[in-house]
């Protein structure tokens, strides 16, 4: 491998600026999806006999988040401070997988919360499971999320396949929102035939990134409807016939509205990185430049942001956050 590092004279005023947003949001998402897995995980095993279910969805969906900035967003941070770093094939071929892998289920993960939620209040059943002796999680939980990760992998096969490396002046010539916005280590796609490359990125288009957002925009809103729909059970229906329900409905509200911020948060961050990349693919005029500085920017948006925004509706990570601020102020 081999190593660059630009002149002075290649840094821009808004390469700057960029490189300035990007060091702060991959930062916040490191440090904030460490906090959400090391406090929720804490909780998970600080009460004996007890699984709280989605605890352990939430531990699943920030680790993603963590390690999709760990392998790539932080690598991408390093290279535009001025280390260029470039592999050989088969260190490409590999780390190309990696990051297809990690990025794709980070989507999956994102849709089982919504996914999760829809189910629970659909059967109106308790999100904590009391168990005898040593508590395990569910076994339908645990097949969830293995299927998750295993059905990635297989979709990251072709990353492992059709990549190679390049140089310096090596140019992305197809782009995929699962994988890369501009060569990284080197590493671009490699496909036999321009058709193949693009019936590739549409298939993954529609297949992995389109109907994930649509599945978790129908999940949200069936969660949304069935609250409302509890919610008028309520008001008709006799205390002590209903109580299950009343007892958890307010919960379930907020628990609904964290999921709702967090599917809005996911959809405009993955949204317009899809607009923008496939802009790319598929037309590549005089705004392209612009477009993936904007893909490069939701790409980490959704990773950085939704720490924050699970620290509000979860009473532990609140807790945690106001004890850390409580010491700092």
């Amino acid at each position: 491998m081999a190593s660059k590092a630009p002149s002075s004279s290649q840094r821009t005023p808004s390469s700057t600026l960029y490189i300035a947003v990007y060091l702060i949001l991959v930062l916040l998402g490191n440090v904030g999806n460490t906090t959400v897995i090391g406090v929720v995980s804490e909780s998970l095993l600080r009460d004996p006999g007890v699984v709280r279910s989605s605890d352990i969805i939430l531990v699943n969906m920030a680790f993603s988040n963590l390690m999709v900035s760990l392998a790539r967003n932080s690598l991408l941070v390093i290279s535009d401070m001025g280390m260029e770093v470039f592999l050989n094939k088969n260190w490409c071929r590999f780390m190309m997988g990696i990051w297809v892998w990690l990025r794709s289920a980070n989507v999956w993960s994102t849709f089982f919360l919504s996914a999760f939620h829809f189910q629970t209040l659909r059967r109106v059943a308790p999100a904590v499971t009391n168990v005898h002796g040593h508590p395990t999680p569910p076994k339908s939980l645990i097949f969830g999320l293995c299927l998750i990760w295993s059905l990635n992998l297989i979709y990251s096969i072709p990353a492992f396949i059709f990549s190679k490396n390049g140089d310096e002046n090596s140019t992305e010539s197809l782009m995929l929102v699962s994988s890369t916005t501009r060569p990284l280590l080197g590493c671009i796609w490699s496909f036999p035939s321009v058709y193949s490359g693009l019936a590739f990125a549409t298939s993954s288009m529609v297949i992995h990134e389109t109907i994930p957002i649509f599945l978790m925009s129908v999940t949200n809103l069936g969660s949304l409807w069935t609250l409302y729909s509890h919610g008028q059970t309520r008001r008709a229906a006799n205390k002590s016939q209903d109580a299950p329900v009343i007892t958890r409905i307010p919960a379930e509200r907020r628990a609904a509205k964290v999921i709702l911020a967090l599917n809005v948060l996911f959809i405009s961050s993955w949204g317009t990185s899809i607009i923008s990349v496939n802009y790319f693919n598929y037309n590549r005029g005089s705004s392209t430049e612009f477009l993936l500085i904007v893909a490069r920017i939701a790409n980490i948006t959704f990773i950085a942001l939704s720490p924050i925004v699970l620290a509000v509706g979860h009473r532990r990570l609140r807790a945690f956050m106001k004890s850390i601020l409580s010491r700092v102020v």
